[in-house]
């Protein structure tokens, strides 16, 4: 009998150790994703000619996003930073109108992003990957000039 449960347990944690060696996939958010111009919350003739966003893993919790945007006048607006996944408010640099930020992973296809001017709260955005992970939605909340609150949304498509 003893020999039998000896024989068993061996068995059983057999394929339990490479399964505890496996590390996580990465998240589905990681790459480089470009706005769908037809489908954006704004105004045609507002809309930006291009946005492209990135999130890279830079490592020890942290990823580093880079946005460069073509306005419809076709000014250009670029963001970089490299931020804690666990919340901490760090720095962004460009001329995108943010100059802080803090990121939150709560789950590995959904991040939530809150952007700060000199200050002033400017939006909250909601990243979320498709099972397809070929697509992700943008929920954008912030305040309009009167204090109305905006919700708006937006698609991006993975860029190979």
């Amino acid at each position: 009998m003893k020999l039998l449960s000896a024989v068993l347990l061996s068995a059983l944690s057999l394929p339990a150790a490479p399964a505890f060696a496996m590390e996580a996939p990465p998240s589905p958010l990681l790459g480089r994703w470009s706005l769908d111009i037809a489908t954006s919350a704004l105004p045609e003739a507002q809309r930006p000619k291009q946005v492209v966003l990135e999130f890279k893993d830079a490592g020890g919790g942290r990823w580093s996003s880079h946005v460069d945007i073509v306005l419809h006048d076709g000014k250009t607006m670029k963001s970089d930073g490299t931020l804690s996944l666990d919340g901490t408010p760090g720095p962004l640099s460009g001329t995108y109108g943010a100059d802080k930020a803090n990121l939150k992973l709560p789950a590995p296809n959904t991040l939530v992003m809150q952007l700060v001017d000199h200050g002033t709260p400017a939006s909250t955005r909601i990243y979320t990957v498709a099972a397809d992970r070929t697509t992700m939605t943008e929920t954008k909340a912030f305040y309009g000039h009167d204090g109305t609150p905006i919700l708006q949304t937006n698609l991006f498509k993975r860029v190979p």
